[in-house]
């Protein structure tokens, strides 16, 4: 009889073979479970405490996921799939990973059938190609400008979010600021930054439905001198500074030797005078706003607002590109270096206000404003936290449309028209793959289901009438009314998604779902890296002169 033969170390787990693939399957599955109450209109709500006691009260997929602290690495994967989709596409967070885990629910028999994974993966993509096939053929285009179908379109995707009470305001502020900021390409396509150039304030106080959005930006910046210099300037001219107005020290210690007690005055009248050089300087251009991202001196305040020009200073470098692009102005760096085409006259209105206790300076009523700002208004944090990433999402889909403006049906409709057709094609399928790419078509009813089980009707009843209508890949309309339950035509009700939040929901979910099945060996507890100098510690080995004298050595 030979000896064991010890190839991984004492401290290494190893699972392989079929063992790791129900794992990996039980723990996506237990993913998609924590999420799936939140699909759909009538969706449940997560709150979810934080090591430091803060809140988050959410039911963005992505939200909760990325607050959850996992443990099995592939409960990882899916959370990354998440983050991908949103921001891929930033919406359909949710139905990625309950269509994940469907899809890693239904190959579980396969695998118990020792079917090899790559066998059920081939047949997965396979799907995958169908299915996007499928919504080419439903998906209907439409006019990115016209108003009444985006609303439409955006209501949808928020209606399932928690301000979906507040109805279309949210989702209002979201076409204005997305079509605000749209820059055209060339070429039909159009190019939307949402992180750049949309910025989100939250003020607490007021009301929802005092929020709104501006035609041009908001910063929390007061002047510098609030007696002396306007606060309200109609059709400002505005310079924006990358530079400091103060005088600057030397950067390492410098030594001036004065001889004379006058030199010392002569000093002081340098520095005073090189920044009333660089004050002459900007105000030749006369603005009526100075707004620097450094410093400025006390100086420089008096000469400004002795002739009448607000100033600002330390704003941050975002704000500041925002503020460029809503007035027209462009950011200089010298002021010695300023040119008529640098001030911004964009603008009509610069305004400081004061809501609830902080001051907030606008400057709004731009003429073709390129950045806004979304002033959001709410009673309390938890609430303005949600609505800015209900609005985010409802930003990314007038966002996707605006780039790809094709529709499919909502509710369900488009995954069970997939869902038909694949089980169509699956007759014509050869060989052994069949039976899984009929367990992908099926694993696309996992969304409607969903949905059914959210409204809390007849699950059983309502698919089985639903397969009946898509039976042959006709109706490709009809789907589940998410606040009723109810079966109707997606058309009339105006449920409609992106056609890009579809399409990467599909890929996204069944490319990881073959991730996760292609994982068979699971090796853990790899050793840390020593720090360096510490020798490899030896390990103490017990003679028999010490078991006797029990020390209980410390853990």
């Amino acid at each position: 009889m030979q000896a064991p033969v010890l190839v991984l170390k004492d401290s290494l787990k190893r699972e392989s073979g079929s063992k790791v693939h129900h794992t990996n399957i039980q723990a996506s599955k237990a993913v998609a479970d924590i999420i799936r109450t939140t699909l759909g209109p009538r969706s449940m709500l997560k709150m979810l405490l934080d090591a430091s006691g803060g809140i988050v009260v959410t039911n963005d997929g992505n939200a909760i996921l990325r607050e959850l602290d996992l443990a099995h690495p592939a409960a990882k994967s899916m959370i990354e799939l998440s983050r991908t989709q949103d921001e891929e596409v930033g919406d359909g967070t949710t139905s990625v990973i309950v269509l994940a885990g469907e899809m890693l629910h239904v190959a579980e028999e396969f695998i118990n059938k020792s079917y090899h994974p790559t066998v059920i993966c081939r047949a997965y993509n396979k799907a995958l190609e169908d299915a996007l096939a499928a919504l080419d053929k439903i998906a209907m285009p439409i006019d990115a400008k016209d108003r009444p179908t985006m609303l439409g379109l955006v209501k949808s995707c928020i209606g399932t979010k928690f301000t979906s009470q507040f109805g279309d305001l949210i989702a209002d502020l979201a076409i204005d600021a997305t079509t605000t900021v749209g820059v055209d390409l060339g070429q039909g396509l159009r190019e939307v930054d949402i992180k750049k150039y949309i910025k989100v304030e939250k003020v607490p106080g007021g009301q929802l439905e005092d929020s709104k959005v501006l035609k041009g930006v908001m910063f929390n910046k007061d002047v510098v001198a609030p007696g002396k210099m306007r606060r309200k300037i109609v059709n400002p001219r505005i310079i924006l500074l990358d530079s400091p107005l103060e005088y600057k020290k030397g950067e390492n210690q410098t030594n001036a030797e004065l001889v004379k007690e006058e030199d010392w005055g002569v000093l002081l009248k340098m520095e005073e005078e090189y920044i009333e050089n660089l004050c002459m300087q900007i105000l030749k251009f006369k603005p009526d706003l100075v707004i620097t991202e450094k410093g400025l001196s006390d100086l420089a305040c008096h000469y400004f607002s002795k002739a009448g020009v607000s100033a600002i200073r330390r704003l941050r470098k975002t704000d500041n590109n925002r503020i460029a692009k809503a007035c027209g102005a462009v950011i200089v760096n010298r002021a010695d270096e300023l040119q008529e085409s640098d001030v911004g006259t964009g603008a009509g209105l610069f305004e400081v206000k004061k809501i609830g206790d902080e001051f907030f300076a606008f400057i709004v009523d731009c003429k073709d404003p390129k950045a806004c700002t979304v002033l959001l208004r709410g009673a309390s944090k938890d609430l303005l936290n949600e609505v800015e990433r209900n609005l985010q999402d409802a930003m990314s889909v007038a966002r996707n449309i605006i780039k790809n403006p094709k529709l499919v049906p909502g509710g369900g409709a488009t995954e069970l028209t997939v869902s038909a057709t694949l089980k169509q094609k699956s007759s014509s399928v050869e060989g052994i793959e069949k039976w899984p790419y009929e367990a992908a078509a099926i694993a696309f009813e996992a969304i409607p289901r969903t949905l059914a089980q959210n409204c809390g009707v007849n699950v059983i009843r309502t698919m089985t009438a639903l397969q009946g209508k898509h039976a042959n890949g006709e109706n490709a309309w009809i789907g589940i009314d998410g606040n009723t339950g109810a079966i109707t035509d997606m058309k009339e009700a105006k449920i409609w998604d992106a056609y890009n939040v579809k399409a990467q929901t599909f890929k996204t979910a069944i490319e990881a779902a073959c991730m996760l099945l292609r994982i068979d060996d699971i090796v853990s507890g790899i050793k840390k890296k020593q720090a360096p100098g510490a020798g490899p510690s030896k390990p103490t080995i017990e003679t028999e002169g010490d078991a006797d004298g029990e020390q209980i050595l410390p853990d």
